[in-house]
């Protein structure tokens, strides 16, 4: 069989069309048969998202197989039909719908991540997990730790990829060009998009799980503060976020980059914010009328919970503030329920940094 390959260096600072023409002129040079030779894509979500628009583009459509070898690529960029990158410093700003030919994946290349993309990919598994699916919520909350630390190798790590490709498929299913703009799977990718953009420009850039997880904690602490979640069960959600070694803040977080990733989306979902927040554990509800000062009171507990964690970036967050805010400034935080327990996590987190 005769082939060619092609080794790119697939990551989000170089997700630009500049890798999708890179692409293209390979495949020229290969003068492939479009009909008969397909394009195999093997990497991780980055590379089947390039890839996947440079084959949609050429000849207006030439076959690709995709071969994901990330948790992330294999619960997320290798499900559904979309391609996309990056423009004008805007995630996935350009792109097409290009189903691919088929999707073989083998969890053994999860060996060869470190940790951190091992936790990464894990915040695709856990969005399902929240908003649709209690039974995957239950096994990954049991098994976090082993799930991270075997590298998503065995039957319960088997199972939870089962159960979050299922429930993905299900989604993506009967909207796979997103005509219906009300979608489960947009959980986590309200503020994420515009946070990992901003995280590219920081000291400290965010993988695009650690992104969505920060999202969906923020989305946490609004349904807790709208009595969609009782006090256990946020703590559940946010107690699970750490276990699975995800970040919970990020220096790049503040209510301009929070209401402007919110504004860009309500635009995007013409018009209507249309925001999934948990209501319980494995079920969800669609809210249309979040306002800047409840994003300001979630952000508030997200920033207290995340210190008194222990997170790197909200202790420097709230050391900064200590450092600028008046000991005798009051908050303004509505009351919500669970609020005595948060008071308590608050005053734990103070005692983490002392006077």
């Amino acid at each position: 069989v005769e082939y060619k390959l092609l080794p790119l260096p697939t990551c989000e600072e170089n997700k630009e069309f500049e890798l999708v023409c890179a692409i293209a002129e390979a495949i020229e040079d290969f003068k492939i048969n479009r009909r008969q030779e397909p394009i195999i894509a093997i990497g991780g979500g980055v590379c089947l998202d390039v890839a996947g628009l440079a084959a949609n583009l050429y000849r207006r459509n030439t076959g690709i197989i995709k071969v994901p070898t990330s948790v992330m690529a294999i619960v997320d960029a290798s499900i559904g039909i979309k391609t996309a990158v990056n423009f004008h410093e805007k995630k996935n700003k350009l792109g097409t719908y290009c189903p691919p030919l088929g999707v073989f994946y083998d969890t053994a290349f999860l060996n060869t991540l470190d940790s951190r993309h091992i936790s990464n990919g894990s915040a695709e598994i856990l969005k399902m997990a929240c908003v649709k699916d209690r039974h995957l919520f239950e096994l990954m909350d049991k098994h976090a730790t082993d799930l991270i630390k075997n590298k998503f190798q065995g039957p319960v790590a088997a199972a939870a990829i089962r159960r979050s490709i299922q429930g993905m498929l299900e989604e993506l299913e009967y909207n796979l060009w997103e005509a219906i703009l009300v979608r489960l799977v947009d959980y986590g990718h309200t503020i994420s998009p515009e946070l990992e953009m901003a995280a590219l420009r920081s000291s400290s850039m965010l993988l695009h799980g650690e992104a969505v997880t920060i999202d969906m904690a923020l989305s946490t602490e609004l349904s807790a503060g709208r009595g969609l979640l009782t006090s256990k069960e946020r703590l559940r959600v946010l107690d699970l976020m750490h276990a699975l070694r995800l970040p919970l803040w990020h220096e790049s977080v503040d209510m301009k980059l929070l209401m402007k990733g919110l504004e860009d989306m309500t635009r995007a979902r013409d018009g209507l914010q249309r925001v999934p927040l948990m209501k319980g554990i494995g079920a969800a509800v669609f809210v249309n009328d979040i306002t800047e000062a409840e994003m300001q009171a979630a952000a508030d507990r997200l920033l207290a919970y995340a210190a008194a964690h222990a997170d790197a970036a909200a202790v420097k967050a709230v050391q900064a503030r200590k450092a600028v805010v008046p000991p005798e400034t009051k908050s303004n935080v509505v009351p919500y329920p669970g609020m005595a327990q948060h008071l308590q996590v608050k005053q734990t987190a103070a005692a983490y940094h002392g006077p």
